[in-house]
């Protein structure tokens, strides 16, 4: 018998566990799971699953991620316009929803009240959202370019789908389902008045010549690909608090990769991760490849690259950006319009200390 490394014994662990729980979740629940149950059906003991996550919310929130990320996509034909990708991405949610004949629990039905219960998920929650319409909106503006910022109407879109989604677990049944699919559609037609304004945040960027060695090649959660970092662009570290702001650097039209901290990552990463692949599995449908976002979006669950970037500590209010080119750091900011001043063109040499924060 072959005998297994240290790392491939907790790797086998984890991956028990995981299953485990997901049978249990899908059976009692959330509130009513149990960690003794999970640990009898993974053949471990109570203290090995606590060794692998910190709690039964934090293992929920893996599970989900988990499975959302390992769901598997049908081929469709995707929108060609803003109203087919916005329709097809609604049929692509509303499919996964349960409907009145539908007596099963649900794995995710506690997802959102689970979230609710403390700021600690709150806040992340909605910046995830954020980020979600931040990357269907690139989507959607690339099908139509004349047609301008398209996030507004992508935050119409996922606020109606999240919307339907509460009510399908909450009253079954109530309404019709594909009516929602309609009223997506019909949002490509709504006057938002969206633009997108200069920032009001003058952050003066650190003019460095520094070499960048990033680590191995993180995987992309929008593409579940592996995404190197060595080409020229923006790396924008980011904490869970600050997610929006990574739209100021693609505005500059910077290629960008969002790398995603946060001072809790065993519950926080994994609900990163389950938020990205639920827009990836409906986007994947909705919108051609051609068409994705150029915005890469990387979860920095161990701050190995925040490290990299000159970050040895992160928390979920972190903003920080670099600019690489030829391989060399070239720019460095920290604080509030950080990702602006690392992306935006330098019109005339200004230094600050990488260290400065904006008041």
């Amino acid at each position: 018998m072959v005998r297994l490394t240290r790392a491939e014994t907790q790797e086998r662990n984890r991956a028990g566990v995981l299953a485990a729980a997901r049978s249990e979740f899908a059976k009692h629940g959330f509130r009513e799971a149990k960690i003794d149950r999970i640990a009898d059906r993974a053949e471990l003991t109570r203290g090995a699953v606590y060794s692998n996550f910190p709690g039964k919310r934090a293992l929920y929130f893996a599970v989900l991620a988990d499975a959302a990320e390992h769901e598997p996509h049908p081929s469709v034909d995707p929108g060609l316009t803003v109203r087919e990708a916005l329709g097809v991405f609604a049929r692509a949610w509303v499919a996964r929803l349960p409907m009145a004949s539908d007596d099963r629990h649900g794995l995710g039905v506690d997802l959102i009240p689970e979230v609710a219960v403390d700021e600690l998920t709150r806040r992340p929650f909605a910046q995830l959202m954020a980020l979600d319409a931040i990357l269907l909106g690139l989507a959607l503006e690339r099908l139509d370019p004349a047609a301008g910022r398209l996030v507004r109407v992508a935050e119409a879109a996922l606020t109606t789908l999240h919307g339907a989604t509460a009510l399908a677990w909450a009253a079954p049944g109530f309404g019709e389902i594909f009516h929602v699919v309609r009223a997506c559609e019909q949002l490509a037609d709504l006057a938002t008045g969206d633009h997108w304004p200069e920032s009001p945040i003058d952050l003066a960027p650190a003019l460095v010549d520094e070499s960048w060695t990033p680590p191995t090649a993180p995987t992309d959660l929008l593409t579940g690909a592996p995404a190197p970092l060595t080409g020229d662009g923006v790396v924008a570290v980011l904490g869970l608090h600050r997610l929006a702001a990574v739209e100021q650097a693609v505005r500059a039209g910077a290629d960008v990769t969002a790398v995603l901290v946060t001072a809790h990552p065993d519950e926080l990463a994994p609900l990163a991760r389950l938020t990205v692949a639920e827009l990836r599995a409906c986007l994947r449908q909705a919108v051609p490849e051609s068409a994705w976002p150029r915005l890469r979006v990387v979860c920095d669950e161990r701050g190995f690259l925040a490290a990299a970037a000159g970050l040895p500590t992160v928390d979920d209010d972190t903003e920080a950006a670099i600019r690489v080119e030829s391989g060399r750091i070239v720019r460095r900011a920290e604080g509030y319009g950080a990702c602006h001043a690392a992306a935006t063109p330098s019109t005339a040499p200004r230094v600050q200390p990488w260290n400065t924060t904006a008041s």
